[in-house]
């Protein structure tokens, strides 16, 4: 059945109007960015296709490039560029909020951009978020890249890089492609070892996040790993 023909109040655009996104399922939310089905399956129906071909994980979904996306049923090039297209503005939107706030006052938006970045890439990146004396957002860079167990970061160049940049502050983050965001004994180490090469330059470590698909990223300051 098509979703026209459904009653105004299970209408996932209708319902959005009425009673706001947070009330919407995933499923309904792309489904209005899908706007039509195909045939046999309304636009709910291929926004849950759409998902389980992800396993049902956005952040996987949100890292797909268009050639995945159409390999999905029902979706074309011009509706894999589209949402490919939109998934790109939601992170330079969250990144954007990152730079106009002092980067300490916007938490979730710090996590949401971080699930975005690394969430599902299958190989280890460390990055460095450097923030200037108002916890202002100077700059991201990524400064490693490894492979699926390991990655190789060197404490000189992260003062290098911070000394480039002229940072107060940094937040450490990297991901886990295992999916499971608890630190290793060689994280807490690298950690503890970033932390005393900084404080020489005088640069504060704020914080060391580990990201893992759409599990809640693990906060070293908040386990007391600092």
């Amino acid at each position: 059945m098509a979703i026209t023909d459904w009653p105004d109040d299970q209408r996932p655009r209708e319902r959005l109007l009425a009673l706001g996104p947070g009330a919407l399922s995933d499923a309904e939310l792309l489904a209005i960015f899908l706007r039509v089905g195909i045939t046999g399956m309304s636009a709910v129906d291929l926004a849950r296709a759409l998902l389980a071909h992800f396993d049902n994980r956005l952040a996987r979904l949100a890292a797909a490039t268009p050639q995945e996306l159409t390999a999905v049923k029902g979706i074309g090039p011009a509706k894999a560029a589209q949402l490919v297209a939109t998934l790109e503005l939601a992170r330079r939107g969250l990144h954007e909020e990152l730079r106009q706030r002092a980067t300490l006052n916007a938490p979730q938006a710090v996590l949401d951009w971080l699930r975005l970045r690394l969430g599902t890439l299958p190989h280890e990146v460390f990055i460095a978020l450097w923030l200037d004396a108002q916890n202002r957002l100077i700059a991201d860079t990524e400064l490693f890249r490894g492979t699926l167990t390991q990655t190789s970061v060197y404490p000189r160049e992260v003062v290098k890089q911070a000394l480039a940049q002229n940072a107060a502050a940094v937040i450490f983050a990297h991901n886990h492609p295992s999916g499971i965001t608890e630190a290793s004994h060689a994280d807490e180490l690298l950690t503890r070892t970033l932390k005393q090469a900084l404080a020489l330059v005088d640069v504060r470590l704020v914080d060391h996040f580990i990201v893992a698909g759409n599990a809640p990223p693990l906060s070293f300051a908040e386990r007391g790993l600092l």
